[in-house]
């Protein structure tokens, strides 16, 4: 029951921050279809709007440790875990679900039909903003990197976190 509970808070708080997110698509244009982002690259008027690839990869990094150490207190504190393999077990189910609602209902049923996501100067571009493989390789992506964020949280939960 907790990780049933867990899971849906959890897609609850994605979904959360996807929604403001996309706000303001500009800012997330990394995680648009690779034509979509020279497109817009290429527009004149979103030439000094669109951030650095280095900043977008030291939020991410950001993210992904605030992630593990948030992931290690749950898994510890709320599970109860205090082993690497149940620890890290839990963790990689955990990113898997959230991993999955993010694929499907948020990227493949929602990003790839709301016209609110696109990025003006793009309206034509509509079977870019429904590459769906684009979305799926994005998932398999997600379940490598969940390998080495929930590797951590284990090592944290054993180790650390006694």
């Amino acid at each position: 029951m907790v990780f049933a509970i867990e899971c849906m808070a959890l897609c609850a708080l994605f979904t959360l921050m996807v929604y403001l997110m996309s706000r303001d698509p500009l800012k997330e244009l990394y995680n648009y279809p690779p034509n979509i982002q020279e497109r817009v690259r290429s527009l004149d008027e979103y030439k000094d709007q669109i951030p650095e690839k280095k900043q977008k990869i030291g939020a991410k990094l950001i993210a992904a440790v605030g992630f593990v150490v948030i992931l290690s207190l749950i898994l510890r504190y709320v599970n109860g875990y205090t082993t690497f393999l149940k620890a890290f077990g839990c963790g990689f189910l955990l990113w898997t679900v959230v991993n999955l609602w993010d694929a499907v209902v948020l990227d493949l049923i929602w990003f790839c039909h709301d016209p609110r996501f696109v990025i003006k100067g793009t309206e034509d571009m509509v079977g870019d903003y429904h590459d769906y493989w684009f979305h799926i390789k994005g998932f398999l992506i997600g379940e490598a990197l969940a390998l080495i964020v929930c590797a951590l949280a284990g090592v944290i939960v054993q180790f650390v976190l006694k």
